[in-house]
């Protein structure tokens, strides 16, 4: 098969495209022919050599990629015969190899693709999903929300725009760029500004007319987390589950006492609660998209362009979801 694999950390250049050896499926494991892998900011992180919230990093020469969706061709030992040839999405965890023309998965960790979804869209709810399924429990929004999302046009954002609306809540978006900021737009937000202009606050003012934000969902940080937290009126609250914006090196959440909380991945699992909190977000996430409230954006490469993929999600030229297709 062709994989995407990694000799040494560093620069995004050192993804290589090659052919290697087809995985096996252990006991307990499927293999499934890729058709759609995720691409996370988390993945680039990694490829430099940052452990970030993984508990070791992975031992070189490593296939990158934590998110695949495709069809169920092999079985491993003890694994029901049903499985073979379905559609299946699954985040494998702490494991590598989803860059890849075929890859492993864990049984008990499958999901079925709901009919309407494609493979690229199926991976980007079993991770960015997921992800956003766990910040909308901190400040669930309501018809008198209003409710602000910074990088509106990103994976998690667009979906957050879509639920907030759904939720009957006013809903701002932002973006950088006209692009950005017309794909905000499309996903239904009332307002969406472009954060690039030192006047988007006002515009923001203007448009609400005197009344206040009641919540920000912020995943990136820095200068347009404080323009957005100084928008929000009394009792409003600053939910912070990243800092993009200040760079995944050296970069800090910018919080503010008594309005700010951070709800990174292990507090997202203690608030969904349960015997399997991961799969329980999962399969909310699954279920959102399958009943068509959440449609999410995605935006394709192909396997061999995973390099370009990494470049383009390091300097925000991207919109939605990005995954790598074989």
């Amino acid at each position: 098969m062709h994989a995407i694999r990694l000799h040494a950390f560093g620069p995004a250049e050192n993804l290589t495209y090659e052919e290697v050896e087809d995985p096996r499926p252990a006991p307990g494991q499927v293999r499934i022919a890729v058709e759609a892998a995720g691409v996370h900011l988390l993945d680039t992180a990694l490829r430099e050599g940052m452990q970030g919230p993984l508990p070791e990093l992975p031992v070189l020469p490593t296939v990158p990629g934590r998110e695949v969706a495709g069809v169920v061709e092999s079985l491993g030992e003890g694994v029901d015969e049903a499985w073979l040839g379905k559609r299946v999405v699954v985040h494998l965890g702490f494991a590598p190899g989803g860059y890849a023309e075929l890859a492993v998965a864990d049984v008990a960790r499958l999901h079925e693709i709901p009919p309407n979804l494609d493979a690229a869209q199926a991976v980007a709810m079993i991770g960015t999903g997921r992800t956003t399924m766990g910040i909308v429990q901190f400040a669930e929004p309501g018809p008198d929300s209003v409710v602000l999302v910074p990088a509106a046009a990103g994976g998690i954002g667009t979906l957050l725009v879509q639920y907030a609306k759904n939720a009957g809540a006013t809903v701002i978006g932002l973006a950088g760029g006209p692009e950005k900021v017309a794909r905000v737009r499309a996903s239904g937000a009332d307002l969406a500004v472009d954060y690039k202009e030192p006047s988007w606050p006002e515009k923001v003012r203007a448009h609400l007319g005197g009344r206040p934000a009641t919540v920000v969902f912020d995943g990136v940080g820095g200068d347009v987390a404080r323009e957005t937290t100084a928008l929000l009126g009394p009792g409003g609250r600053h939910i912070v589950f990243g800092w993009s914006g200040e760079g995944l090196h050296d970069g800090k959440a910018y919080l503010v006492e008594g309005v700010s909380e951070q709800v990174l991945g292990p507090v997202m699992m203690r608030k969904a609660g349960g015997d399997n909190p991961i799969r329980t977000l999962e399969v909310r996430a699954l279920g959102e998209a399958a009943a068509g409230r959440l449609t999410p954006a995605v935006q394709r490469f192909p396997l061999a362009e995973a390099a370009a993929a990494h470049r383009a999600l390091e300097t925000r030229r991207t919109i939605g979801k990005v995954v790598l297709e074989p």
